[in-house]
């Protein structure tokens, strides 16, 4: 499992001109991606680095200040360049496979107290966001 945090100050998500999405104040946007192998270990694991990492202002973790996070799915995290000019997304996990863990990831958010808003999986997306600092993260488990 692949997950790229940028602390922003703002975030949505539109899908076909609607927005699906909001953060209702500065937080967490997630980028998240999905291999074949993972499962209940990955998706607890990255819930809980995502829920306590101090990359907030002040050092502080999301669940110190209850800041919100949105989750959107985005299995080109594993796509693959190093030949060719195409892109390869075999290390992807298909839809079938990377929806529940996805699912998953939010939920247990969600049960560590977390506020979750997430985009719409598989959906053509139109995600904005104001980066603060810049401060960006990836983690992969």
């Amino acid at each position: 499992m692949r997950a790229v945090v940028m602390r922003v100050l703002s975030a949505s998500v539109d899908v076909e001109g609607r927005n699906v999405a909001t953060l209702p104040g500065p937080g967490l946007l997630v980028y998240l991606g999905v291999t074949h192998h993972d499962g209940q270990g990955e998706t607890s694991w990255m819930a809980r680095k995502i829920w306590d990492l101090r990359m907030l202002p002040e050092e502080r973790s999301a669940s110190e200040v209850g800041a919100p996070i949105l989750v959107v799915s985005q299995f080109t995290l594993y796509g693959d360049a190093v030949k060719g000019r195409r892109p390869t997304w075999a290390a992807a996990a298909p839809g079938p496979v990377s929806e529940p863990v996805y699912d998953a990831v939010c939920e247990e958010l969600r049960t560590l107290g977390a506020r979750v808003e997430k985009g719409v999986f598989g959906a053509d997306m139109q995600v904005t966001s104001v980066n603060d600092g810049p401060f960006t993260l990836i983690l992969e488990r």
